[in-house]
Order: structure tokens, then C-alpha cells, then sequence
């Protein structure tokens, strides 16, 4: 048996994580000085965090510490337990680098376990709904090599596209990598926004008008989406729920899915795309995310694998010479 960890960023309902036996990692925000976590999402009330933010609240976030994993992952190691990590991407957080820091130090006090590591390339529902797949799969009886595998594959092929309402968010945090690709908000120009073949934040279009931006997420989805009427898709907002609707109503016309996953963001990816933020994840082309993921997505896989099997190789070698 082995278990399945994720982090905050996933954006999943607490519910539904702990009857699929979900362990997650907190993500740490704060707000007036006082740190705070979300993994109560039934508590978090999302349109008084996103207004606080619109009249001026500030909220800052901090790096998570190799220690926040080793504490959820060395009781489960002690266990028994192997450990399938699903996580945020590495291109907008140094999070994912924290958990391979940790998983060195438990490879080598734990060689008899196996941890594997999943860098998302997203966030929100764009890593939330690989965590979704990785327990139906569980459930099925696969293993959880097969499940590593299956998720380095079809990581690259979950689209994620979204808009915001001010690019100020990102612009602070520096969470956009091509900033200067973006007009602003000036003239009510709204950019169209999506996540790379390395996992950061881009815009690849600017549109006039909310409205137009919404249609311009939907016509992504039209065109890149695969197999619409046998997948749940995702759709992340910041207080946004009348677009929403009508994303949904666009989505539904021509290529509706099996089933819509609707979240409001949690307040820590929240604060770094900013209140009115809308969001849409689903499986289609990788070659959305960028020209040249395939070979990015191929290249990244191997250094995947190469890393777990050189940790492997190692671990033998310092079990032969005890």
C-alpha cells in the first residue's frame, strides 16, 4: 500500500481528501502579520478574503520548508507506507524544490521505501485534478510506479487557461515570466494567460474586454480539448461566479464535458493571481502549453526517472557497503 500526498495548492475540498485518504502538505499565508493556513475549505470564506484584497488588504505568502514535508512524510515511512507526491509546479514556486530536499534526506534514513515525486507543471485544479486521477487509479489497483509514469505523461496535456482582472498580483510576486508581453490594464485590455511547457505563468494573447477574454478561454478549450464528453474539467474563480456561469454556458455549447469541478481559489495561489481571477483546466493538446513541449515533456520525464533510479543505485550501494 502506499499513500498519496499532495499541498494546499491543489485547491481540493478537505472532504473529499480525507474520504480518498489524501494527505496534504499546508501552504502558510499572511495576512496583518498573522500566519495563517486553508485546509479547512468549508471555513474559508473566499468572497470576504478576495474583498479584503480589493479594498487593500495585503497578503504575502512564504516559501515552505523541507521540515513542513518531512514531518507529514517520516510518520508514514515509519509505517510501511511508500509515498506518491503530487505537487505544485516548479516553475511558479521553489515548494516543489523544498520536497526534493526532503525526499533526498528520507532516502537515505528509508531505503527499503520508495518516494516518488510529481512536479505538476500547475496549480490550483491544474495540479488538483491530477491528484483526482492519481486516486481513481489507486482505487483501481494500480501501482504506484504505473501511477508516477501515467502522471510525468499526461502532466504536459492538462491546459491551463485563465484570466485576471489586474495583472498587479502577478506583477508583484513575479508570477508572469513574460511580462513585458503584456500591455496592462490599461484600455480595459485583458490578457489571456496559461501555464508553459515548464510550468510558468505566460500570456500568449490580449483581448479588449472581460467578456471577449472569457470567449477567448472558451475558444481554447474548443480547440485543444480532447475527449470533452469523458473527462471532468476544472474551473478555479476569485469571487468571480457570474463568469463563471457564463464560462460554463460556452463551454457547454459545442464540446461539453462529462462533469465541471468548480473551486473558489484558496487564499495562498489566490493572493498571486488576485481577486476576479477565472480559471479553466482540462485534458487536451500539449502543444497549448507551448512548441516545444513535446520535447520539454520527454526530456523532463527522463530527468525524472534518471534522478529516482541514480537515488536508487545509490541507496544500493550504501546498503552493500554496511
Amino acid at each position: 500500500m502506499f499513500e498519496i500526498i499532495t499541498d494546499t495548492s491543489a485547491n481540493l475540498d478537505c472532504r473529499w481528501l480525507e474520504d480518498n485518504h489524501i494527505r496534504v502538505i499546508p501552504f502558510h499565508y499572511y495576512v496583518g502579520g498573522q500566519d495563517r493556513t486553508c485546509t479547512d475549505t468549508e471555513g474559508f470564506d473566499g468572497p470576504a478574503f478576495y474583498n479584503a484584497m480589493r479594498n487593500g488588504e495585503k497578503v504575502t505568502t512564504s516559501q515552505i520548508t523541507p521540515q513542513a514535508y518531512l514531518d507529514v512524510m517520516r510518520p508514514l515511512l515509519d509505517a510501511g507506507h511508500d509515498i506518491l507526491f503530487v505537487g505544485m509546479s516548479s516553475g511558479i514556486s521553489g515548494s516543489y524544490a523544498q520536497s526534493e530536499m526532503a525526499a533526498a534526506t528520507l532516502r537515505e534514513e528509508y531505503p527499503g521505501r520508495v518516494i516518488r515525486l510529481v512536479d505538476t507543471l500547475g496549480a490550483s485544479l491544474g495540479e488538483g485534478l491530477l491528484v483526482v486521477m492519481a486516486a481513481a487509479w489507486r482505487g483501481q489497483g494500480e501501482t504506484l510506479d504505473d501511477i508516477w509514469q501515467k502522471l510525468l505523461k499526461i502532466r504536459v496535456e492538462m491546459c491551463q487557461v485563465f484570466t485576471v482582472d489586474d495583472l498587479k498580483y502577478l506583477r508583484n510576486t513575479g508570477r508572469l515570466s513574460n511580462m513585458a508581453a503584456v500591455v496592462g490594464t490599461v484600455l480595459n485590455i485583458k490578457p489571456l494567460l496559461k501555464g508553459n511547457e515548464a510550468g510558468r505563468i505566460v500570456s500568449f494573447a490580449k483581448v479588449h474586454g472581460r467578456r471577449r477574454a472569457i470567449k477567448g478561454m472558451a475558444e481554447q478549450y474548443d480547440k485543444m480539448v480532447r475527449d470533452a464528453g469523458s473527462q471532468t474539467i476544472g474551473i478555479a474563480h476569485a469571487d468571480c461566479q457570474e463568469d463563471v456561469d457564463y464560462l460554463i454556458s460556452l463551454l457547454n455549447a459545442n464540446h461539453p464535458p462529462r462533469d465541471i469541478m468548480t473551486v473558489m481559489y484558496e487564499p495562498v495561489t489566490g493572493s498571486h493571481v488576485g481577486p476576479g481571477t477565472l480559471a479553466l483546466f482540462f485534458l487536451g493538446d500539449a502543444k497549448f502549453r507551448g512548441q516545444a513541449d513535446s520535447v520539454l515533456s520527454a526530456l523532463s520525464q527522463k530527468v525524472d526517472e534518471g534522478r529516482e533510479a541514480l537515488l536508487s543505485t545509490l541507496g544500493q550501494k550504501r546498503d552493500h557497503k554496511a
